[in-house]
This record gives structure tokens, C-alpha cells and sequence, in this order.
């Protein structure tokens, strides 16, 4: 499952997804990508609400343009891919979220390759969600779902800054 485009709520619909898994007692393992904040309102939630899933989050998570990444940035992307990975592939997971990865092929923080390898390996019982912005055509492709988040209008336009509860 591909949740991509410009508007907010594609990591929303994600942890919607884990909710709705851990109602029918599924495990849940999710790697955020390029989010290391321990304190964002979804973590705190999951940690108290969700004990059948777990989440690792980046080493780093500041945002910079394409083609201005550090060397940390892509052995981070590369860490955190692979623990995704080998919880994937475990097969004690029912569901496994790669939050924001989209963006990190993008950004070619990660090889297009090893992701569909990855995904084309899978334990057949393990549901897999991709989420971010600019989902390659590869990916859409390979997927079963995909849906878009459009950006019609976002209150940042109005001046609102981000706010807990909605934004973090």
C-alpha cells in the first residue's frame, strides 16, 4: 500500500491503518524516515496505547534539499531501511509501515532496487505500507493500493504555525 502526494495526512492514514491492525491483535513495526523526535504526539500515543507495535525512528531528521545530503544522512536512511527490512522479512510482523520512504528514494538516500527486492520477498501474510511524498512510478506499480493525498488548501498558507495534536 502507497500512500503519496503533496497534502498532509499520508502518515495519518498509515497509523490509521496500525490502529485499525491492532483492533484484530496484529503486530505492527513501523521505521520512520528522516523523523527522530520521540515526543511527536503519534509516538507518545503508540507507546501508550498500541504495546503490540513498534516503532524506530531515524538518527537524523533535518531536512535539507535534494542533492544536499551528508554521508550520515544516507548510512542513517540505509540503517533504518534495513531494520524495516529485516523486520519485513522476519515474518512476526502482520503489518510493516516505512514511513516517509518515498521521499528518501527521492532523494536517492536509498537504491529504488533494494526496496522492490525487498518487497517482492515479503512473507505473503505481512501487509506493507510506503508513505511520502513523491512515490516513484516503480513503486506505484508494485503496489496494490495506491492513494493520493492532494494539497487543496493547508492553514500553513494562513499563517498557522504547527501545532501539537495536529501537526506533531
Amino acid at each position: 500500500m502507497v500512500y503519496t502526494g503533496n497534502g498532509k495526512g499520508k502518515t495519518t492514514s498509515a497509523l490509521g491503518l496500525a490502529l485499525r491492525a491492532s483492533g484484530h491483535d496484529e503486530k505492527i513495526f513501523m521505521v520512520q524516515f528522516r523523523k527522530s523526535d520521540p515526543t511527536y504526539g503519534e509516538i507518545q500515543a503508540i507507546r501508550k496505547f498500541l504495546p503490540n507495535m513498534t516503532v524506530l525512528q531515524s538518527a537524523r531528521s533535518r531536512f535539507r534539499k535534494r542533492g544536499d545530503f551528508e554521508e550520515a544522512d544516507y548510512a542513517d536512511a540505509q540503517n533504518v531501511f534495513n531494520k524495516g527490512k529485516e523486520a519485513l522479512l522476519s515474518g512476526e510482523y502482520d503489518l510493516v509501515i516505512f514511513d516517509e520512504i518515498n521521499f528518501a528514494l527521492y532523494n536517492d538516500l536509498l537504491q529504488l532496487d533494494d526496496v522492490l527486492n525487498m518487497l517482492k520477498e515479503r512473507p505473503r501474510h505481512v501487509n506493507v505500507v510506503l508513505t511520502g511524498r513523491y512515490a516513484c512510478d516503480e513503486i506505484i506499480a508494485a503496489a496494490d493500493l495506491v492513494s493520493e493525498v492532494k494539497e487543496i488548501k493547508h492553514h500553513y498558507q494562513a499563517g498557522v504555525k504547527a501545532q501539537p495534536g495536529v501537526e506533531y
